[in-house]
């Protein structure tokens, strides 16, 4: 007999049986609910057309991604159009892809001399996606993306260590929007 058996006199396994099983009847349920669902419902992003997916990477390659100015803006351009192609041809374009980003910096950690130890390098990001056959924009919203960097004494050392910061703010955004482009493209709606 076990001390949890021993000082609660068995209840403890029989309230343990009776929350595993509140539990697996949670889940068949849920489970059950999503089954249902049908064309209204939950459906895979990824999934094809055979398997009742939109073939989601098929329309991704339809989007345009316009030209942001800027080193920063051309880093999330890239990362957008590899994402939305995967590093094959476009197909012929149905939407348009317009991004709109201010950078900034904010020093923290900043010392009685005025010298920052620690910089956080943002990027805030406005998009609209535009179907290209009537004008009409479908999607639009805001992302962000934020890195820290370290400053030091070397010249060398901070402008290089800003630039990767720029990279990985740069790679968030992108990677954000394009979350947000699968879920717009793959409800059909678009």
């Amino acid at each position: 007999m076990s001390l949890v058996e021993g000082r609660f006199g068995g209840q403890r396994k029989c309230s343990l049986r009776v929350a595993r099983g509140l539990l697996a009847t949670s889940a068949f349920l849920a489970l059950s609910a999503l089954a249902g669902c049908g064309d209204g419902g939950f459906r895979p992003v990824y999934g094809s057309a055979m398997f009742g997916g939109n073939d989601v990477s098929e329309r991704l390659a339809t989007v345009d991604i316009a030209p942001i100015p800027g080193r920063v803006g051309q880093r999330i351009r890239n990362e957008l159009i590899y994402q939305t192609t995967g590093g094959g041809a476009q197909k012929k374009p149905e939407y348009r892809l317009d991004i709109a980003i201010r950078e900034s910096v904010t020093s923290m950690l900043v010392a009685e001399n005025a010298n920052a130890g620690t910089q956080i390098f943002g990027i805030d990001a406005t998009y609209s996606l535009i179907r290209l056959s009537d004008k009409k924009v479908v999607a639009h919203g805001t992302s962000y993306g934020r890195a820290s960097f370290d400053r030091v004494s070397s010249i060398f050392a901070n402008v290089s260590a800003r630039q990767n910061a720029e990279n990985r703010a740069a790679e968030t955004v992108g990677r954000e929007i394009q979350t947000r482009l699968l879920a717009v493209l793959s409800t059909g709606n678009a």
